[in-house]
Parts: structure tokens; C-alpha cells; sequence
């Protein structure tokens, strides 16, 4: 009994220490500092936000902004937390979330944020921590707001101050909307994990980040700051080092506008993670309410694309919400050999359309595949070696026997790009049929860099309304070009029109990235798999 009594008596005790630290004291600390807020903030020439849009000096200036209270149209973080609890731990990491969301509401924003962060980061390994660089960037930069992204792209130097932590901020900040220096709080790590909690950001970080903007500049002109309306006297004591401040309000953000994709310094082209929608609370929601639905609608899905035949699969796919829709060219002129399909590459189902919307079986070459998807496949695949001679002497062969499909770009990309065609099938025949491939989803990605990639198919077949759009494009005849130019100018030649034909045809941009350039951004690797594992590229 006695051995009772002083067990509860210390889980009693130690659960009162962890209120008291992490729960009463930052309240309390919260509300003797309120009566300071205007004090501190106001002991610096304030101005209201219009009044910044007419200057015309801030070239000569550094700015130190508010990300989050300025440059964000939303100032709600549960989006981008969500995104990381899902992401990096998945769909009960997720449901815990928002279960706890309506108590995170109640206890205020800065107590609120240590909640969820705690949530969403701990035991999160930091070696495996992709999120901030791989996922996040497009979330954020599609939440701008533009009339703010112009004032602070004036500024000579650019400093970003964010409430959230800085792995999470920075390669958004820094790699797409050059900002010079990011202060973001600091998550605290043991061995190699983290555990949740964060460190405050304190005005000696400010000193350091402004020191190190302006190393090499001298004495120029005075620092600007830029802030929302904050309660929170900590974060407003971080702009003291700046002479003169603008007040922005959430009124003043309601009538910007989302900066526009072509406006973005530095353009999206690669990202990862299998959310396609923004995770509000309501979002939320409603996909965790819709994934068992979803799973058990995948399935029948799937087994309908491998059981039946193909003439009865199209209605029972568009029965399901499944949309395909198809273009085919003018001219009907067969080759007398056999065809090459080459085509860009938006998931793995790109050879099985084709192959379906044609009416007659295709071989599809394959870079990288994994086992349980090759076995699954309803076409037949043959690999590749990426020995370029091996390679063009096996698809050579398989085309004296049968039409085939490839993919040049060798890996998927979402966004309305192409990346750079492999020259590779260009060498192989005289007549090649481009193909324009177009998807779109509503609630999950079927592709990832850096995920379990074999369940790429289940994921796509979750969407409630995934749509698919094939045109198959007029042939091309690479045999003029071979036999006027040197071999090895003509490939890349061909592999180029081939590439700017169907770029235009899907009113898709043409880059010279690669996949390999994809995976570096996203994974941290060249993307080169065994075979022995699952995923495919």
C-alpha cells in the first residue's frame, strides 16, 4: 500500500512539473508581458502598411519581415504542421493532430504552437527530415501574397523571422524567394531525433543575422521592419534593431493576391509528398474521413484494371469517378515496322493508357521498377541496363518484334514541365509517335522521390476523381536528320523536337533538368535504386 501511495505521489509530482513548465509559466510569462506589447513596439517610428508601397528608396535598406504575420496571406499554421505530421509520420501522427486541434485553438497561439510542434516532430528522425525542402516550398510560396512579395523583393537585403521552426522555413525562404537570412527557433535534438520542443529565438540571433547581411556592405541605411499585429512581447522585442517599423494587419491581407507561378524567383518544378490538397482543418478532416473509403475503392480499382478485359474497364472506371480522356492524330498512315511510342511521364499508369486507349498490346522499357509493381504490371516490361550500347541494341531487338513505349525523361514530374529527353530512342527507327500525357489529382499524389514508391498505384487510385488525359501526337521522322548531321548532334536534335512537340501539345515548358537533378533536390540521392528494393523512378 505504502509502495502505492509513493508511486502516486511522484507521477503526481512529476506530472505537475510538466504543467507548470511547459503549460503555466509561458501563460503567465504571456500575460505580464502583454502590458508591455505597446510600449516596446511603439518605442520605434511605426507606420500602418500602405504607406510602404510609396517608397521608393528600399533598395538602400535592409528589411527584416515577418513571414508569417506579413508575407503569408494566412497566418494559421496548423496547414504546414499537418503537412510535417503527415509526411513524416503518417496518418495517425496526422489524426492525433487534428483531434487536439480544438484544445490547441483554446489555449492561444504561442502555447498552441509548442502543442503541435510537439506533436508533429517528436521522434522524427532528423537525418530522414525531408519535409522542409522537399514538400513544404510549394504549400508556402502558394500562400504569398503578392503585393507584400514586391515590397520586401526591393529591399537591398532581406532578413525572414519566423515563429516556426527554421528547418521548416528556410529552404522556402532562402532557395525560392532569395532571401538573404532566416531566424527561426531551433528544435531541440537527442541522438539524432527530435523531441519536440523549441528554443526561443532571442535578440542575439537578430544581431548576428543582421551583421552577417551586411558583412562587405559598410555603414549603409538603417534596418525596416516589417510586422503583423502580435501579442507576444518576445517577438516584438526582435525588431528592435530597427529604426522604423510598418504594421500590418489581417484586414490589409485580405484583398492581396496569391503570387502568380511565373512571378516566382526561382520556379517549382520539382516537389514530393503525397498530399495534393492544402490540409486545413476541414481538409483534414474530410481525407481521414474519406482514406478507408478510398483504400477499398483503390482496390476494386485495381483489380478491375488487372482482371477484365479491356473493352468493359473504361465504363467501370468512369462509373467510379475514374476520367480518361483521349486525342488521336489526323492522319491514319500505318508504318509498315513496328511503332515507337515515346511519351512524357506523369505516373506509372503512362504504357497502360497508352496501351489501353490504342487497342493492341505494347512492351514497355523500364529504367527502374520495382519487383512488386513489375510483377503486377498487365503489359509486359523489359529493363535497362542505362549502358547506353546494351540498351539500344536490346529495344532495337524488341522492335523487329513488337510495338514499344518509353519514357525518356526517366522519372515522373507533376508540375507543368518536361524535363530533358534521354537521346537514346531517337537512333532507333524511322518513325517515332510522340505522346502528350496529362494527369490530375485531387487529394493524393501517385508519385514520390522519396517515399514507399510501390504504393504509388494504390495512392493514385485513392483520388476520388483522378483524371487522365493521352494525345497521341502526328509521327516524327528522325531518319532526315540522322542522315544530314553528325550522329551524335542529330540525336539530341531529335530528342529535342521530339520534347518541344509535345511540350507544346500540353502547353508544358521544357527544361534541360534531369532526373537526376530531381532526385538530388528531393531525396539527397541520384536516384539510382537496387533492384532488390521497391521503388521505381
Amino acid at each position: 500500500m505504502a509502495r502505492m501511495v509513493m508511486m502516486s505521489t511522484f507521477l503526481f509530482k512529476s506530472l505537475f512539473i510538466f504543467w507548470y513548465r511547459f503549460f503555466f509559466r509561458p501563460l503567465r510569462g504571456l500575460r505580464r508581458s502583454t502590458s508591455n506589447v505597446i510600449t516596446t513596439t511603439f518605442a520605434i517610428a511605426t507606420h500602418k502598411y500602405p504607406s510602404i508601397l510609396n517608397r521608393s528608396d528600399l533598395n538602400e535598406h535592409t528589411i527584416v519581415f515577418d513571414v508569417e504575420g506579413t508575407l503569408l496571406k494566412s497566418s494559421s499554421m496548423f496547414p504546414y504542421l499537418m503537412l510535417v505530421a503527415f509526411e513524416a509520420g503518417g496518418f495517425l501522427r496526422a489524426m492525433v493532430l487534428l483531434l487536439i486541434y480544438p484544445f490547441v485553438w483554446l489555449v492561444g497561439d504561442e502555447m498552441g504552437l509548442r502543442i503541435m510542434v510537439m506533436v508533429c516532430f517528436f521522434g522524427v528522425k532528423v537525418e530522414s527530415f525531408r519535409v522542409g525542402r522537399a514538400v513544404l516550398p510549394k504549400l508556402f510560396l502558394e500562400d504569398v501574397g503578392l503585393e507584400m512579395f514586391e515590397v520586401i523583393n526591393r529591399g537591398s537585403k532581406k532578413v525572414g523571422l519566423s515563429k516556426l521552426p527554421r528547418v521548416m522555413v528556410e529552404s522556402f525562404l532562402k532557395e525560392y524567394l532569395e532571401i538573404d537570412f532566416v531566424v527561426g527557433r531551433e528544435l531541440k535534438v537527442w541522438n539524432g531525433f527530435f523531441v519536440g520542443l523549441m528554443e526561443e529565438t532571442n535578440i542575439t540571433n537578430m544581431h548576428h543575422a543582421l551583421e552577417i547581411v551586411r558583412e562587405g556592405k559598410g555603414n549603409f541605411s538603417h534596418v525596416i521592419g516589417i510586422s503583423g499585429f502580435h501579442k507576444d512581447h518576445h517577438h516584438n522585442s526582435l525588431f528592435s534593431p530597427c529604426k522604423e517599423i510598418y504594421m500590418v494587419a489581417e484586414a490589409d491581407k485580405k484583398n492581396w493576391q496569391n503570387l502568380a507561378k511565373d512571378k516566382y524567383p526561382k520556379p517549382l518544378i520539382f516537389h514530393d509528398g503525397r498530399l495534393a490538397l492544402r490540409p486545413t482543418p476541414l481538409t483534414t478532416l474530410a481525407l481521414l474521413m474519406w482514406a478507408p473509403f478510398g483504400f477499398t475503392l483503390a482496390l476494386f480499382r485495381a483489380i478491375v484494371g488487372l482482371t477484365l478485359p479491356q473493352n468493359i474497364i473504361k465504363p467501370i472506371f468512369a462509373f467510379t469517378g475514374f476520367r480518361l480522356t483521349t486525342s488521336m492524330p489526323t492522319t491514319s498512315n500505318k508504318p509498315k515496322a513496328h511503332n515507337l511510342y515515346v511519351c512524357n511521364h506523369r505516373t506509372l499508369f503512362d504504357p497502360l493508357y497508352i496501351t489501353f486507349i490504342l487497342g493492341k498490346e505494347l512492351v514497355a522499357v523500364i529504367y527502374s521498377l520495382s519487383r512488386i509493381s513489375e510483377i503486377l504490371a498487365p503489359m509486359k516490361t523489359v529493363r535497362l541496363t542505362r549502358n547506353r550500347h546494351d540498351d539500344a541494341k536490346k529495344m532495337k531487338d524488341l522492335l523487329k518484334q513488337s510495338d514499344i513505349v518509353v519514357c525518356p525523361e526517366g522519372t515522373t514530374c507533376r508540375e507543368p514541365y518536361l524535363l530533358r529527353f534521354s537521346p537514346l530512342f531517337s537512333e532507333l527507327c524511322h518513325e517515332i509517335v510522340p505522346v502528350a500525357i496529362d494527369s490530375h489529382v485531387t487529394m493524393f499524389h501517385g508519385t514520390t522521390a522519396g517515399g514507399r514508391k510501390f504504393l504509388d498505384p494504390l495512392f493514385f487510385f485513392m483520388n476520388p476523381y483522378p483524371y487522365y488525359n493521352v494525345k497521341v501526337l502526328e509521327k516524327v521522322s528522325p531518319s532526315i536528320s540522322l542522315a544530314n548531321h553528325d550522329d551524335e548532334d542529330a540525336r539530341f536534335e531529335v530528342a529535342n523536337h521530339v520534347q518541344t512537340q509535345i511540350g507544346k501539345a500540353l502547353g508544358f515548358q521544357c527544361t534541360k533538368l534531369t532526373r537526376k537533378d530531381k532526385y538530388l533536390v528531393l531525396a539527397g540521392n541520384e536516384g539510382v535504386i537496387s533492384t532488390t528494393k521497391s521503388g521505381e523512378s
